[in-house]
């Protein structure tokens, strides 16, 4: 377990741009993805906005016989893998196919599939439904599929904790390397933009009307967004050996549920979780350089990881730089922490903290430095990720700079 870890590949499909440099872009000139939502009729809703992909091309990543065959979450798994592959410049060829793995994040599955079964029963009864159909939506096969594609024989995992679920896969995936389980692991999360989602979170009053404003006094709530964001991990040693760009190590991790609410976030949890992961990687609260946050824009969400952020940090808070990227891209439900890791790599490799844009009136209970509106150039040696999720679950990533 002495292994050390690194990320070496970032693949990300996201309404602000698809494939690393366009993300990356998109994330430091601090552009907004929120669009008004075109996948199915919103009239009968109070909001009409979301962060969808817009631009998406499935046919770049699959062939159109394997896209009937299989839902849009899993598409933009399947593209946010190659796309890893890709940046890593690593090919699967040159490891034991039983020595490579898959490891996915979600909160809906293949819900848009769901909806398309159950729209086909409503309206033309329960003949109208394609036995095809049937194998297309169980969470489980979202791994799958990415193995299928890839021809990964190694180990295969499905994580539905929800909003923190892409963080879960890579501290998982993590773990499996170190162990000694598989040389190379594809790690992450995944969420298509759905009528359930959608709808869900403006029936708890959670969506913002027009746009996410985190930590701003006067937010109205989170945007409901689509994307898939897969990292490759691998040890330093095979790392070096191939000559790969290392983005960043990731120190440690970890995880801790509020036991509290189902749907309210907790600070003690929350707190947990980040003590945990600094504790793991061996890292002190000072130490830390930048503070990527979970920061959804309801009231409940960013009040409560401030005041965990307070607690764990102490003084040093006021000095810690804090954003969110959910002001620009909108929640990716799953997919989410998986994204806001490769925010974390990249700021870290170029030295520049993403913003929180949509800032506009500061809130006495969140007086962290969001990074307001303008991305900062500034030194980051080490970074911290944090995600929270339905049923109170918490996970942290600590990823730091290879000098």
């Amino acid at each position: 377990m002495s292994k050390r870890i690194v990320i070496t590949g970032l693949g990300i499909i996201s309404s602000i741009g698809i494939g690393k440099d366009n993300f990356w872009n998109s994330l430091i000139e601090g552009k907004s993805g929120i669009t008004q939502v075109t996948s199915f009729d919103t009239s009968g809703f109070p909001t009409h906005f979301g962060g969808e992909v817009k631009n998406f091309n499935p046919y770049q990543f699959v062939s159109r016989r394997r896209f009937s065959k299989i839902g849009r979450a899993s598409c933009l798994a399947i593209a946010g893998a190659k796309l890893a592959l890709e940046d890593a410049r690593a090919s699967i060829a040159d490891y034991k196919k039983e020595r490579a793995g898959i490891c996915v994040g979600t909160t809906m599955g293949e819900t848009q599939v769901l909806e398309r079964i159950n729209e086909d029963w409503l309206k033309r009864g329960v003949d109208a439904i394609q036995p095809e159909s049937i194998p297309r939506y169980p969470s489980n096969v979202l791994s799958s599929n990415v193995a299928i594609e890839l021809k990964l024989k190694g180990p295969n995992y499905v994580i539905p904790c929800a909003c923190a679920a892409g963080n879960y896969a890579i501290g998982y995936a993590y773990d499996i390397i170190r162990s000694g389980d598989a040389d190379i692991m594809l790690a992450g999360g995944t969420d298509a933009f759905s009528r359930i989602a959608f709808i869900g979170f403006n029936r708890l009053f959670a969506v913002a009307p027009e746009k996410c404003q985190p930590f701003d006094k006067n937010r109205k709530g989170m945007i409901v967004a689509e994307g898939s964001g897969m990292v490759v991990l691998e040890s330093y040693e095979n790392a070096l050996k191939r000559k790969a760009t290392i983005y960043a190590e990731v120190l440690g991790y970890g995880l801790s549920c509020d036991a509290h609410h189902m749907t309210a976030p907790f600070s003690e949890g929350i707190k947990e979780a980040i003590e945990k992961a600094l504790r793991q990687a061996g890292v002190m609260p000072e130490e830390v350089s930048y503070f990527n946050a979970h920061g959804t824009g309801t009231l409940a969400n960013d009040k409560e990881e401030c005041l965990a952020i307070k607690k764990v940090f102490g003084e040093h808070y006021k000095k810690l730089p804090v954003s969110s990227i959910k002001s620009m891209l909108g929640h990716t439900m799953g997919a989410a922490s998986a994204i806001e890791t490769i925010a974390c790599c990249l700021a870290v490799k170029n030295d520049v903290i993403p913003p929180t844009i949509n800032y506009q009136t500061p809130d006495p209970e969140c007086d962290i430095d969001c990074v307001p509106n303008v991305c900062r150039r500034q030194k980051i040696n080490i970074a911290l990720n944090s995600s929270s999720a339905f049923g109170g679950n918490n996970a942290c990533l600590v990823l730091k700079k290879l000098s």
